[in-house]
């Protein structure tokens, strides 16, 4: 059951021997992509690093095994269209849309953190949606820098050619083939992009 407003999320739990611990969010999704497409369901898994077990408030092989907090955390199914036979892959962090230039015009993120950026400061990864952050084409080189700095501190929105929004579900389409990195790691082109919140698909420890 997703988490709601107000109330505590996750516990402190002794990691279980032998759990299988991922380094990564490309590993884990890997985890999770492996379980999808032979239709189960992921199994529960440990996380050392990256950005949702920054945002879950863990990280760190030190920590395993030891003490360390198990929460359900929520998925994102990806589909995406254009020339050929739509692709589906599955995300747990992050959702990156690029452009001409290599110029982002999307972020969808299910952990708050990218990287060193602070892109989602509102994002829980277990609340039934995607923090969806729509980047202006007209944005300028000057624009996306200064932006880019306010993002270490999670304080680039509300900015005017800067649209966030939360939602379950996302969709968007192109009229030029964009770059779609998901966790990343560069995935595929497309034209068309469908996201879909997933509740409570993984319990992860971290």
């Amino acid at each position: 059951m997703t988490i709601r407003k107000g109330e505590s999320w996750g516990e402190a739990v002794e990691s279980p021997v032998g759990m299988l611990v991922l380094p990564d969010d490309a590993a884990l999704r890997a985890h999770v992509v492996a379980a999808r497409q032979a239709g189960n369901d992921p199994a529960p898994v440990g996380v050392s690093g990256g950005n949702l077990a920054r945002t879950m408030g863990g990280g760190g092989a030190h920590r395993f095994p030891g003490t360390v907090t198990r929460a359900p955390v929520d998925i994102v199914r990806v589909e995406a269209g254009g020339d050929g036979a739509p692709a589906v892959t599955w995300a747990v962090s992050s959702v990156v849309v690029r452009g001409a230039r290599n110029r982002a015009l999307l972020y969808a993120m299910n952990a708050q953190f990218l990287g060193e950026f602070d892109v989602a400061p509102r994002s829980h990864p277990n609340d039934g949606k995607i923090d969806v952050l729509v980047v202006d084409p007209s944005m300028t080189w000057r624009e996306r820098r200064a932006a880019k700095r306010r993002a270490l501190t999670g304080t680039h929105v509300p900015h005017p050619k800067l649209t966030a929004r939360q939602t379950a579900q996302y969709e968007a389409s192109y009229t030029r083939p964009v770059t779609v990195w998901v966790d990343g790691v560069r995935w595929c082109e497309c034209r068309t992009l469908h996201l879909t919140v997933e509740p409570d698909a993984l319990t992860l420890h971290a």
